[in-house]
Order: C-alpha cells, then sequence, then structure tokens
C-alpha cells in the first residue's frame, strides 16, 4: 500500500533505525538452563536446530533475515520449572513454530514438512 510507505519514509526521516537480532546463543542457554531447570545438551539441541531453521528462513529469498524465528518462542517464564523439557519442545513446535512456517511457506506444505519433522527429529 502506497500510503504506508509515505509513513515509513516520515518515521525513518525522524528516528534512527536500530535492527535487533533474535540470539539464541551461550547466553541464552545459561539463562534458560538456571531459570527452567532445562537440561544443558537438551537446550543445546534445541539451540542448534532453531539456528538451522533461521539460517533457512534468513537465505529465502521470499522471506529473509527479518522472519527469523525469535528467542521468546523457546525461553519458557523466569522461574517455570519444565519438568518434561521433551514435552515442552514438542508443544511450542507443534502449537507455535510449525504454524509460523505454514504462515512463511504456504504454497509449499512439503517444505513445512520437512521443517517439523527435523525440527522434532528423536523427541
Amino acid at each position: 500500500d502506497r500510503s504506508l510507505t509515505l509513513v515509513d519514509l516520515a518515521m525513518r526521516r525522524r528516528f534512527a533505525i536500530i535492527s535487533l537480532v533474535a540470539r539464541i546463543d551461550d547466553t541464552w542457554q545459561t539463562w534458560v538452563h538456571a531459570k527452567s531447570g532445562i537440561p544443558q545438551d537438551f537446550l543445546a539441541m534445541v539451540r542448534q536446530r532453531i539456528t538451522r531453521m533461521n539460517e533457512e528462513i534468513a537465505e529465502d529469498r521470499q522471506l529473509g533475515p527479518q522472519f527469523r524465528i525469535g528467542h521468546s518462542y523457546v525461553t519458557p517464564d523466569p522461574g517455570k520449572k519444565v519438568e518434561d523439557p521433551a514435552l515442552w519442545y514438542r508443544e511450542i513446535v507443534e502449537t507455535e513454530i510449525v504454524p509460523l512456517l505454514e504462515e512463511y511457506w504456504y504454497e509449499s506444505r512439503d517444505r513445512v514438512a520437512k521443517a517439523r519433522k527435523y525440527l522434532l527429529q528423536g523427541i
């Protein structure tokens, strides 16, 4: 919509633009472990899989880096102990991440199915 472009340009002239990048890194892993009790090795697996998905999303010409999956998807509420990490992760993938990927790749159900299989492999 052209009218939104004009608003966007007006905003850019008046404000600095700062890009915030979701970081699922060592700091995230240490914090989640300390706050939720999820084992480090399980968090390393989550980190590796989400990072790989984010690389695929960032390289997608239809999407790009601004569509990457943020850390909030895989960060439990502070102080909430996660008794069953596999169940916690599976629920997030099934109810939050896969629906997001279905929106991103709505014309490619096979791609979504492949991503779902990868994210849940061995869980």
